[in-house]
């Protein structure tokens, strides 16, 4: 069987590395391997200039905001009410970090992507466009390491269509507001991966402030830095708060009043309301440290430029898991006749259905 994807290919390759076990323990150690394979942290690439993904685990989790969260819904009353249960029936792997300059780069000269000049930049209190700004001129100075900024929701689209242009079948797409919140929180129920409290010590925003759940204000460094700056979640995520908003696959609604009972229980994106309007989760350089609440979420016109906005891309890998398996199974096959009949059967393939 042809697998087709880089990061099928690579969970075989450690399936491959694990000596075949008797036919009577087969299936315990594939399922085992191919656990260790797909743990969670445990991160893919699918082609050199593709960003690289880690494994998130199926689960559950509380989506929104207590109550008696300190600065819950300081933008909009209602924005993350009411916190809800929601499901995350399967796997999937998200970016390790947002897109950076280097990969939307290498998509622009691959594609002839051009972005016509001017981004809005962010004066202190509000947004101004500068006509000379772009992804690659931000106002500010980044290395190929930064997250891409000026960048706006179509343009996040079409570096996605790129990605699935170079890795057939992969489906990489913008993540949902709800696989966003939950890979941030990454099993934690705080307004933070870490805890209750933050520093620019932990994330990058303006420091000028103090959260009001506790904490320090500090360093305000008004500008992007490298994506592996500060620790990483404990899903192996880096910078899910701050650095960079991130453009969602969702189109924006105030609150969670009327949202299906459907997306509740898969976690996909909410694909009604304002979707002129997409929604922005994580935070940026230059805001307050509320805005970076695991909670928090916000919406701008998709055509939107910002020097503080860049995405994350995530692809499922249900397929992967699969292909895995029959990989394994077939093995099993092969294993089994070499045994029995002192010599590898030749097509130990047709034995077994897709």
């Amino acid at each position: 069987m042809l697998i087709r994807f880089a990061l099928c290919a690579s969970l075989a390759a450690v399936l491959a590395a694990v000596p075949p076990p008797l036919a009577r323990n087969g299936n315990l150690r594939a399922q085992a391997t191919e656990q260790a394979a797909l743990r969670p942290g445990a991160a893919f690439q699918d082609c050199p200039d593709c960003p690289l993904i880690v494994v998130a685990p199926a689960g559950a989790f509380m989506m929104g905001s207590p109550d008696n969260e300190p600065d819950r819904e300081s933008w909009k009353k209602g924005t993350e009410s009411p916190q809800h249960l929601v499901t995350i029936g399967k796997p999937f792997a998200a970016g390790q970090f947002a897109v950076t300059r280097a990969q939307f780069a290498a998509f622009a000269d691959a594609a002839g992507y051009q972005i016509a000049d001017g981004c809005h930049v962010y004066a202190g209190a509000a947004w101004t466009l500068d006509a000379a700004a772009s992804w690659r001129r931000p106002a500010f100075e980044q290395g190929d390491d930064h997250p891409v900024v000026c960048v706006n929701w179509h343009d996040a689209q079409a570096y996605v269509a790129w990605l699935n242009s170079k890795t057939p079948g992969a489906e990489y797409r913008l993540l949902s507001e709800a696989e966003r919140e939950y890979v941030t929180r990454a099993g934690t129920t705080t307004p933070f991966w870490w805890g209750r409290a933050i520093t620019p010590d932990q994330a990058n925003y303006d420091g000028n402030f103090t959260y009001k759940g506790g904490g320090e204000n500090g360093a305000f460094r008004q500008k992007t830095e490298p994506v592996r700056s500060f620790a990483a979640n404990p899903f192996g995520l880096y910078q899910v708060h701050g650095n960079v908003w991130e453009w969602m696959a969702d189109c924006y609604n105030d609150s969670y009043l009327s949202k299906p009972s459907d997306l509740k229980s898969t976690g996909a994106p909410w694909l009604a309301g304002d979707c002129s309007r997409r929604v922005l989760r994580g935070g940026g350089w230059n805001r307050r440290p509320e805005t970076l609440r695991a909670a928090y979420r916000t919406g701008l016109d998709a055509a939107f430029r910002g020097n503080s906005i860049g995405f994350r891309i995530t692809r499922d890998i249900a397929h992967c898991m699969a292909s895995t398996r029959r990989w394994w199974l077939r093995q099993q096959v092969l294993v089994a006749g070499f045994a029995v009949f002192h010599k590898p059967i030749t097509q130990p393939f047709a034995l077994l259905p897709e």
